[in-house]
Order: C-alpha cells, then sequence, then structure tokens
C-alpha cells in the first residue's frame, strides 16, 4: 500500500484547496476521485461559465479557476488517483486507516478529508425529446462558442438554466422558459437575463421537440391557458438540475443526515481522524458556496495535522512567514 499523512477523497476546488493547504503544513497527500479529471462539479457541468462569487476574482471561468487551483497545489505533488471511486475505509493499527479504491488500490493514511461534494450526479430529464440527446439536446454546455448565432431554448428556473441564458445571450438567440413565475436562480442573474435580450418565458413547458435527425423546433404549453406553441430552436438546453449519490461513502459509519455528512465547528465527522469540507458536509447555518468550502478545507486539514500530531498547533502561522512554495515545473 502507498502510504501517505493525509488522503483527500474529492477533487473539486475544495478538496484541490484540501491538498494545497496539506501541502503548508508538510503533510504528504494523496488525492482521489471518481471523475477522470480535477475540478469536480465545474469540470464536468460548468467549465466554460463564469463564477462571480470566489474572492479575489471579479469573474472567473470555471476552467480557469480549476486551473489555478491545480496550479497551487503542484508544488507540493499530491498522489493523484483520479478516475477511481474511492470505495471503503478500514481500520488499521497505530489509528490509521486503508483506504480502498474501485480498480483495488490500497492506500495507508493517517486521516481523511471527504470532500466529494454532491458525490456522482446524474442530470433531470426532460419529459420528452430524449431521442435528441446529443442531436440539439443536451443537459450541459461544454463549449458556449459552439451555440453562437443559434436559436437555443433553454429550460428551467435554477442557477443552471439563469447562468447558460446569461452567458448566451449575447452571442445567440436565447429563449428561456420555466413551469413556475418564481425563481430559484440567483436573484443578481435573474435581472441580467430580464434586463437583456433573451426571452422569458414562464408558466411554460416543453411538451415535444420536433427535428428530423436533430431539433429544429420546440412545441411549448402555457400551463394556465392550455394553449401550445410552436417555435424554431437549433439546440436545447435542459438545466433541470440533478439527483446526487453520495456513493460508497455513506458506508463508512459517518453520523448524516439528508445524504450529508454531519461535522462539528472543527469540520470532524463523528469517525475519529476523517474530516469533510464542502458541498458533502452539513451542519446548522451552513451556506452552500465554493468560498465556504475554502474555508472548511483549510480547518480541516489544520485540525486534522493537529490529529496526526497532537503536540502541533492547529494554527499553521501566516503564509507570508512561510518558507516560498517553488514555483511549478
Amino acid at each position: 500500500m502507498k502510504r501517505y499523512d493525509l488522503t483527500v477523497v474529492g477533487a473539486g476546488p475544495a478538496g484541490l484547496f484540501a491538498a494545497f493547504y496539506a501541502g503548508m503544513r508538510g503533510l504528504s497527500v494523496a488525492m482521489v476521485d471518481a471523475l477522470p479529471e480535477p475540478g469536480g462539479q465545474i469540470t464536468a457541468l460548468y467549465p466554460e461559465k463564469f463564477i462571480r462569487d470566489v474572492a479575489g476574482f471579479p469573474a472567473i471561468r470555471g476552467r480557469e479557476l480549476v486551473r489555478e487551483l491545480v496550479a497551487q497545489v503542484q508544488p507540493f505533488a499530491p498522489g493523484m488517483f483520479l478516475g477511481r471511486q474511492a470505495t471503503d475505509l478500514d481500520d488499521l493499527p497505530g489509528g490509521r486507516f486503508r483506504l480502498r479504491l474501485a480498480d483495488g488500490t490500497e492506500l495507508d493514511t493517517g486521516a481523511v478529508v471527504v470532500t466529494g461534494g454532491i458525490g456522482t450526479f446524474t442530470p433531470r430529464k426532460l419529459p420528452c425529446g430524449e431521442e435528441f440527446l446529443g442531436r440539439g439536446l443536451s443537459y450541459f454546455v461544454h463549449d458556449p462558442a459552439e451555440l453562437a448565432h443559434k436559436r437555443v431554448l433553454v429550460v428551467g428556473g435554477g442557477d443552471s438554466a439563469f447562468d447558460w441564458a446569461d452567458a448566451l445571450q449575447d452571442v445567440a438567440q436565447v429563449t428561456l422558459v420555466h413551469r413556475r413565475d418564481g425563481f430559484r436562480a440567483h436573484q443578481h442573474t435573474v435581472n441580467r437575463v430580464l434586463g437583456g435580450p433573451a426571452v422569458v418565458r414562464t408558466g411554460t413547458v416543453v411538451d415535444e421537440l420536433r427535428g428530423n435527425g436533430r431539433v429544429h423546433r420546440a412545441v411549448l404549453r402555457d400551463i394556465a391557458a392550455g394553449t401550445r406553441t410552436e417555435i424554431d430552436c437549433d439546440h436545447v438546453v435542459a438545466a433541470l438540475g440533478f439527483v446526487a449519490n453520495p456513493g460508497p461513502l455513506l458506508r463508512w459509519g459517518l453520523a448524516e443526515r439528508d445524504r450529508k455528512i454531519v461535522v462539528d465547528a472543527a469540520m470532524r465527522t463523528s469517525r475519529p481522524g476523517v474530516f469533510a469540507a464542502g458541498d458533502v458536509c452539513t451542519y446548522d447555518g451552513r451556506v452552500p458556496l465554493i468560498a465556504v468550502g475554502f474555508g472548511e478545507a483549510s480547518t480541516a486539514v489544520n485540525h486534522a495535522a493537529a490529529h496526526l500530531d497532537p503536540a502541533a498547533s492547529t494554527f499553521p502561522g501566516h503564509s507570508t512567514d512561510a518558507t516560498p512554495v517553488p514555483a511549478p515545473a
């Protein structure tokens, strides 16, 4: 078994920052993620969207944020076990753990920080038109440039729907439809879309998609009136959210609530030596933001460092006083 001081399970933003902070504390660190590349939900779902609530960046594309987080951790050369799901966590003598991965790999680790986000995720399906998936119907947008100058129908009323409508409305002809009159998205983004060139239709659902090989028309139904309207469209983005599954983590004997891991103020779980940070964890008053996950990650790592060495302080000192971190090769 490969041996590490700390293993971070989840290579999204919180996980990457946790691995960086472990390096700052002088800990050897491994990263495990079921996805084949780092970045978690950002890489998988919205690499080209602008993120506007990360400190120090007025706006940064998801892909660029992940790139900077990877560059930040690279000098510490973490062991990277990507495309491999963590399955079992067994106790070893001396308070250590054996972490088993789906491909048979086993890691010997002194502590674990779980930053698995929402786990694996499956998009909620549009009730019609599944036969057009990959042929004008998609659940995520990987490259907005491919939709430039096209007629795009966005379905949904949450953050993803409004983020994509906002990102596309200046380069494409965008119509957004939502079955309710109210929206779940961030009000700032809602205001941008309502004040922009996109057409927004509420109280409306998609009844049918039509096309010859590819989507070229959508049939919309006004829920209250029952009337149906056809609109031409080249692409449909069904941003209806997704169903999350934390997977094997719930077999690790960790206290959980609503399928999230319960932690205390030190980000400790109910199992000594196991910590959690980011959207995988829960506590009273938690706000699910990337910015919050960064703070939780550093808190978890500093308390993990004290768990590994009881003589160590949870306060790492100021980074300005630390030995400079070598630049990535």
